[in-house]
């Protein structure tokens, strides 16, 4: 049987460490962001009908679409980001892994690349990666623009080289004067890479039913949801899904309370040690980036691993092995009900 690393106290404290500054950003953020009276004639009803713990909805913010971006640019990075022929053997896109369509995932345990070969974590959504604070469950890197490198090169995703998607591009007439109508310097690496990136940092998902709720519609959701956003708050789910993307800005250890693997052979086969296998810090052992709950009910299957198919049971699992809890099922019910109004909208349309 494989040997379990061992584990100390300073994991928990690593990510209450990150938890405490992370609470403390999205404070002064949502301080900075949250309506005015002038703005809003029903502030005054917001205040007076809330109860007490609302007031802890000031950690998580409405979603606020980046500006400045530029349109050609979006229009060039979608094309790229549905183009097969960025793959090695023009077989597989970015938007096979990462359908717009369907919420910005594939709904698969783990994506399949070229030649049938499978990836090794589930694939996260690209909707508002651009307000998380790093990429990859690992967060191994800092951008959207890094992070593109990596499924470009990887044998098990898209098997290519920037050499050979360079060459495809510019036998490619729309490419060409695309590229030198925006780029100075025409079809370079680094040129599309900041198309992709432009494209994805247009894919946000605002005015969700929740965003509508803070900002001052009561009605906006039911008193189900209000419900499970209360457990949601006073069980502490909330002190790491937190901010503009409710996750996405820290680390947490899986199995804070309760392991997360168990000692069977079959699940030690496929143990992921997080963090630990980009530091080799202990601490960092089972430490995954948080991942958002923006859309969250569209972007199953859940965890880093994709074994959990339905939001029931990925809520039940997270309460028991993160927070020590075994929640009924009326509770399970009202923490899914909130969860499901925070699908927003793209162009327009919900998701």
């Amino acid at each position: 049987m494989k040997k379990k690393k061992s584990l100390n106290l300073s994991v928990l404290e690593n990510g209450r460490h990150y938890a405490m500054v992370s609470i403390f950003l999205t404070l002064v953020l949502g301080v900075l962001l949250w309506p005015s009276e002038e703005h809003h004639d029903n502030s005054q009803h917001f205040v007076v009908e809330r109860h007490d713990y609302l007031s802890e909805s000031r950690m998580i913010v409405p979603i606020v679409p980046l500006a400045g971006l530029d349109a050609e640019k979006i229009a060039l990075g979608e094309r790229l980001f549905s183009d097969p022929r960025m793959s090695g053997d023009n077989s597989t896109a970015c938007a096979n892994c990462h359908g717009l369509g369907n919420a910005g995932v594939d709904g698969l345990k783990v994506s399949i690349g070229v030649d049938g070969h499978q990836g090794k974590r589930n694939a996260p959504t690209v909707f508002n990666a651009a307000l998380n604070l790093l990429q990859f469950w690992d967060g191994r890197v800092t951008s959207l623009e890094e992070q593109i490198d990596s499924p470009i090169e990887n044998p098990l995703e898209m098997a290519s080289s920037w050499n050979q998607i360079i060459t495809k591009l510019e036998d490619d007439d729309y490419y060409k004067e695309a590229f030198s109508e925006l780029y100075a310097k025409g079809i370079t690496i680094d040129n599309i890479k900041n198309a992709i990136a432009t494209f994805e940092r247009s894919l946000v998902t605002p005015d969700s039913l929740f965003d509508r709720f803070l900002r001052g519609d009561d009605n906006a959701i039911s008193n189900k949801a209000k419900a499970g956003f209360e457990l949601f708050t006073n069980y502490g789910c909330i002190s790491c899904h937190q901010g503009m993307n409710i996750g996405g800005n820290m680390f947490e250890k899986i199995g804070v309370m309760v392991p997360y693997y168990n000692e069977s052979e079959e699940i030690l086969e496929n143990e992921d040690y997080g963090r630990f296998h980009l530091t080799g810090v202990e601490e960092h052992q089972y430490e995954f980036r948080v991942p958002s709950l923006r859309n969250v009910a569209r972007t199953a299957p859940y965890f880093h691993d994709g074994r959990v198919a339905t939001l029931d049971e990925a809520v039940k699992i997270m309460a028991l092995h993160q927070l020590g809890l075994n929640l009924d099922q009326r509770e399970i019910e009202q923490i899914v009900a909130f969860l499901q109004t925070l699908t927003g909208e793209y162009n327009g349309e919900p998701l």
